[in-house]
């Protein structure tokens, strides 16, 4: 059974040393460019113009419409900062499935999306921009499905448009935890040049490392892909600027204070055995060590949210839907 379907991958700032190990592993996938031309996605992708700071920007995106009787009901699917709209693809045919029309969005800088280096990124913007899609397509409200760095954007979406947000769903979304109270500030122009030092085994080692406690499957081979075309592809500076300015979003700009305001019903799917934390590279071993420890933070997340619900998942890491997609799948369908 495949994990995921076709999974671009944005490289996160967290630095691991470069790996020197199986580089002729890296061989299969041919470069790319910035705008993913020659990276096929699962379903139809459209586009929606965007204005923004002086900008003709495209969002590119996806809506799947029901392959079972229609239930009226839409679920707008967020991808995380290390993937885009693309690995939602067995999401996707689950609830279409169901009834539901899906809309899974690429945010401005990532996949097929445009990425711009001279805009100022912020959570408040790509809800906004999500909510425009929604209103291009007729869609007055929606369960709010957030993975990963998407966990945030749902919640600024939520925070911003409740009467918009039928239910939030957060998987192992980032950002539980307010990095830059332990992390250093480190300049985007300094991010950037560590991104461009990276090697493609380097990709491989990362998400071993972090998502998939030291192991790997050859079903996850897809979520090096995009990484590695980058790295290969003629934008690569393009994307290690892009890369080093969204993480600097992500660290700036925490939503976890603002839990309790959340008024919409919430699920939280925690893999407690998720350590994801940006910035461990940048801190001793022991504040390290104290960084990411999801068992704990979702805990605390459900608590300061009124009336969210906890699945944990023992065992499970930053993406449960690759590593226990049953249990995601049930627990998502079971709230919805």
């Amino acid at each position: 059974m495949r994990a995921f379907g076709f999974i671009p991958v944005l490289f996160a700032i967290l630095a691991l040393p470069v790996s020197a190990q199986d580089p002729a592993s890296m061989d299969k996938f041919p470069a790319l460019d910035a705008d993913l031309t020659d990276f096929r996605y699962p379903f139809e992708v459209q586009e929606l113009p965007l204005k923004e700071q002086g900008h003709e920007l495209k969002m590119a995106y996806m809506d799947v419409k029901p392959t079972a009787v229609a239930n009226g009901r839409s679920v707008l699917l967020l991808h995380g900062k290390n993937f885009s709209g693309a690995y939602w693809e067995r999401t996707v045919k689950e609830l279409t499935g169901r009834g539901f029309r899906v809309i899974v969005p690429d945010q401005i800088g990532f996949g097929k999306s445009s990425k711009p280096t001279d805009i100022q990124y912020s959570f408040q913007m790509m809800a906004a921009q999500t909510k425009s899609l929604l209103d291009h397509l007729g869609i007055g409200k929606a369960v709010v499905v957030g993975h990963s760095m998407g966990g945030m954007v749902g919640t600024r979406f939520a925070l911003m448009n409740p009467a918009a947000t039928e239910k939030l769903v957060l998987v192992n979304p980032i950002g539980l935890e307010d990095w830059k109270r332990k992390v250093p500030y480190q300049s985007i122009d300094t991010a950037t040049a560590a991104e461009l030092k990276k090697g493609p085994g380097s990709v491989k080692e990362y998400m071993q490392t972090v998502y998939f406690d030291g192991k790997w499957k050859e079903e996850y081979d897809p979520l090096l892909a995009i990484q590695v075309g980058w790295m290969k592809g003629a934008d690569k500076e393009k994307m290690a600027r892009v890369t080093a300015i969204t993480s600097d979003m992500v660290m700036t700009q925490p939503v976890l204070y603002e839990f309790p305001d959340v008024k919409v019903p919430t699920l939280l799917i925690i893999g407690e055995r998720d350590r994801t934390a940006i910035g461990k590279n940048l801190v001793s071993k022991e504040v390290a060590a104290t960084m990411g420890q999801y068992q704990e933070l979702g805990k605390a997340a459900a608590a300061a949210i009124p009336g969210a619900r906890l699945v944990a998942l023992p065992g499970i890491g930053h993406a449960p839907q690759a590593e226990a997609f049953e249990d995601y799948l049930g627990a998502l369908l079971d709230f919805l």
